[in-house]
C-alpha cells in the first residue's frame, strides 16, 4: 500500500495548476454545470432532497470543491467530512472551506471512523487514480463499512482509459459490481468527451448538449450504491426523508 501511496502522490504533483480545469475554460464550465444537474437529479430520484441533516463523507476530497458544493446545496458544514492523502491539498481545502468542516489527511483504504457513521459518501475521480486492485477493493470495503445501512454511496468516475495519462485507469461497470459485491448498484453514463467539450463549448453549448446525449461519447459513470441485494441489481426508487 505504501508503494501505491507514493505513486499517487507523485502523479498528483504532476497535475498541479492544469489550466484545462479553470472555471474560465468554457469546456470545463460546461462539464461542471452538466454534472451538477445530473448529480442533483440523481439524488432527488433517490429521495435525497434535503441535506441539512445528512452526514456526508468525501474520500479523496482534494482541495474541497465537492465539500463546498454540498454546502451550496444545503448541507451543514459541521455534518461534512473530507479525507485526502495529500497534505498540500488538505491545507488548501482548509483555507477555502468553513472552519466547521472536518478535513483530514489520511488514506481512504484505512478510514478511522466507526462503522455506520455516514448517510452519504462520495467518491469522485478517486478510483481511477488507484492502479493497485487490492487497494481499490480495500477502499470500497471501507466505504461500505462506514456507510449507514440506509445510506448512499455516490460514484462519479471514468469508465474509459486516458491514452495520454498512464497514471489513471478507467473503472468498468463489472469491476464496480465486484468492488461492491453485496450492494445494489445503479450506473448511468454521463459527461461528454472532454476534448470535444473544450473544442466546441466556446462556440455552442447546444451542440455540446446534443453530443452529450450520445452514450458512446460519454466518458464517466455516475451512480448510486446501497447496502444489500446482489451485485449489479438496479436500485428501486424509494423516497427518503
Amino acid at each position: 500500500m505504501e508503494i501505491e501511496e507514493t505513486r499517487i502522490q507523485a502523479a498528483y504533483a504532476r497535475r498541479q495548476d492544469d489550466v484545462r480545469y479553470s472555471w474560465f475554460s468554457p469546456g470545463h464550465l460546461f462539464m461542471v454545470q452538466e454534472r451538477e444537474r445530473a448529480v442533483l437529479a440523481l439524488l432527488a430520484q433517490h429521495g435525497v432532497v434535503r441535506l441539512s441533516t445528512v452526514k456526508i463523507l468525501e474520500i479523496g476530497c482534494g482541495t474541497g470543491y465537492w465539500l463546498r458544493e454540498f454546502i451550496k446545496w444545503g448541507a451543514r458544514p459541521d455534518n461534512i467530512t473530507g479525507v485526502d492523502l495529500l497534505p498540500d491539498r488538505i491545507a488548501t481545502a482548509r483555507q477555502l472551506s468553513p472552519e466547521a468542516l472536518s478535513i483530514w489527511c489520511g488514506n481512504a483504504a484505512n478510514l478511522f471512523f466507526p462503522d455506520a457513521t455516514f448517510d452519504l459518501i462520495l467518491q469522485s475521480m478517486v478510483f481511477t487514480s488507484i492502479l493497485d486492485p487490492a487497494v481499490r477493493h480495500q477502499m470500497a470495503a471501507e466505504m461500505v463499512r462506514v456507510l449507514k445501512d440506509d445510506g448512499l454511496i455516490l460514484w462519479y468516475d471514468f469508465h474509459v482509459n486516458n491514452p495520454w495519462n498512464a497514471d489513471v485507469q478507467g473503472v468498468k461497470k463489472q469491476e464496480i459490481y465486484r468492488l461492491f459485491p453485496d450492494c445494489q448498484v445503479e450506473l448511468q453514463r454521463v459527461t461528454l468527451v472532454y476534448p470535444i467539450a473544450c473544442m466546441l463549448a466556446p462556440y455552442s453549448w447546444l451542440i455540446c448538449h446534443l453530443l452529450g446525449k450520445i452514450p458512446w461519447l460519454r466518458t464517466h459513470y455516475l451512480g448510486v450504491i446501497r447496502k444489500g441485494g446482489s451485485s449489479g441489481d438496479i436500485i428501486s426508487t424509494v423516497p427518503r426523508a
